[in-house]
């Protein structure tokens, strides 16, 4: 697919202007796309909610066949969904491949919900209902982190319920949205799914836009406060899942050995840019050396190259920006901490930084406090649990964290005391659409996945009969 359109009340139709897109492993132009003006931005909201009433008033099985379809089309043109992923967005082939299955997958599960009447009361006074009604148009903002499968963190829901929506992907990630686009544009009834495209200039008008009802946003805390400022002009529904500096626990009771590769994946996947990444570990001083040696010897294994070639297990950072920014976590691990493996910013085309392993540094160093979302993972050693698990509440953030020993019930209690939406025991990055997913603190407002991520999708509607 080369000829990129937006996807504006049913018909497949060119930007205003357009803009390149960079593949971060070679640093050139991988393709041109269209770039939305605002006013076609206010042609797609006013599109979506043209499309509305129609939508909502189908019955929940047809629109549940419809979106079912999109993961059929998904499926049929998979292996070029991947390898446009990997150029875009700069992971391995396998690790696009797997998110392309993901993403099937979720559309799949989340389809398969209902939204029963439930009857609050029935007695000789009065009957009492509780429906869900549809809030209108959903504006989706998607990162670039995960192009694809965030799409079908919100879409299925949003859809289900019979929302109508906008979907506005980041700017240098937009051309595999905009793939999905021109498979909806088959599917879906004209002006139920819109996708729009901009250069981070028209975020704050889709959440100001009056004929907006909700904001569903994945990605920074940062730009998650400027969205949820934004709603406020109208009081719009929101969901936000922000930033994460998640925590894992390792007490002294675990095999260096065979623990080090479960942590050296939850921080590494995706060149460590996932928001539920482990992002800084706290080691029992008992195996703190056995530790950082294993990991290290992980890091400097690991083959870094362009997601295309064969055998690849981490790619580039995904863009200029990013690759800056992480950069400066660099020079603070250098200035506070001591690199074990990596470090290294290769003399090469392409956003390339090895993974690495940074030791004797401490909670004050930036590197341990803000959010790298990078792969630069700081191993901080520590004497007691209980101060273990206090430093790493301190954080502002609650996304996910895990706890890592063989003592199952010590485990779960320190689990069962960590500040955050996921806690996981004896791994990380286990999620999947049937289990509630949200950010504790400032990680996020409100929840995906599961039955209640549906739900924030729908206002409830109480109808009290007299008897």
């Amino acid at each position: 697919m080369s000829d990129y359109k937006l996807l504006i009340g049913g018909r497949l139709v060119d930007g205003a202007t357009t803009m390149d897109v960079i593949n971060p492993a070679t640093e050139e132009v991988l393709a041109t796309c269209p770039r939305a003006s605002e006013a076609q931005l206010d042609e797609a909201v006013a599109a979506a909610k043209k499309a509305f009433p129609a939508w909502a008033a189908r019955p929940i099985e047809e629109r549940r066949a419809l979106i079912l379809k999109l993961a059929d089309a998904i499926e049929a043109e998979a292996e070029d969904f991947a390898r446009l992923l990997t150029q875009e967005q700069g992971k391995p082939l396998a690790e696009a491949t797997a998110e392309i299955a993901y993403t099937q997958a979720f559309i799949r599960q989340l389809a398969t919900h209902d939204l029963p009447v439930k009857v609050l009361e029935d007695n000789d006074r009065r009957r009492v209902e509780q429906r869900r009604r549809p809030l209108g148009v959903v504006g989706a903002i998607i990162p670039w982190n995960f192009p694809v499968l965030i799409v079908a963190f919100k879409l299925p829901l949003a859809l289900l319920a019979g929302n109508t929506m906008v979907v506005k992907p980041a700017p240098t990630t937009p051309l595999t949205t905009l793939k999905l686009g021109a498979l909806m544009a088959e599917i879906f009834p004209a002006g139920v799914v819109n996708v729009v495209t901009d250069q981070n200039d028209l975020g704050g008008r889709l959440s100001t836009h009056p004929d907006v009802a909700k904001i569903s946003f994945t990605g920074s805390t940062e730009t998650g406060r400027k969205v949820m400022a934004s709603a406020a002009s109208s009081i719009k529904r929101l969901t936000l899942e922000l930033g994460g500096n998640d925590a894992a626990i390792v007490l002294g009771d675990v095999d260096p050995a065979k623990v080090a590769p479960g942590i050296f994946g939850g921080a590494f996947l995706n060149a460590g840019q996932v928001c539920l990444a482990i992002k800084r570990v706290y080691a029992h001083a008992d195996i703190y050396d056995a530790l950082c040696a294993e990991l290290g010897r992980l890091a400097e294994e690991a083959i870094v190259d362009d997601g295309l070639k064969q055998g690849v297990q981490i790619g580039p950072l995904q863009n200029a920006a990013q690759y800056e920014k992480v950069k400066g976590f660099l020079a603070d691990a250098r200035a506070n901490g001591t690199i074990v493996a990596g470090g290294v910013v290769e003399d090469r085309p392409g956003y390339f930084i090895r993974p690495t392993i940074v030791r004797d540094i401490s909670d004050g160093a930036k590197l341990v406090d803000e959010e790298q979302f990078g792969p630069i993972l700081p191993v901080i050693r520590y004497e007691d649990a209980e101060d273990a698990l206090a430093r790493a509440n301190a954080s502002d953030m609650g996304l996910g964290g895990s706890i890592w020993s063989t003592d199952r019930e010590t485990a779960r209690d320190l689990a069962g005391r960590m500040e955050s939406g996921t806690v996981w025991i004896n791994k990380h990055l286990d999620f999947g659409p049937t289990m509630p997913f949200g950010g504790a603190k400032q990680s996020g407002l409100g929840v995906e996945f599961a039955e209640e991520g549906l739900h924030e999708f729908t206002q409830i509607h109480v109808i009290n009969e007299a008897k």
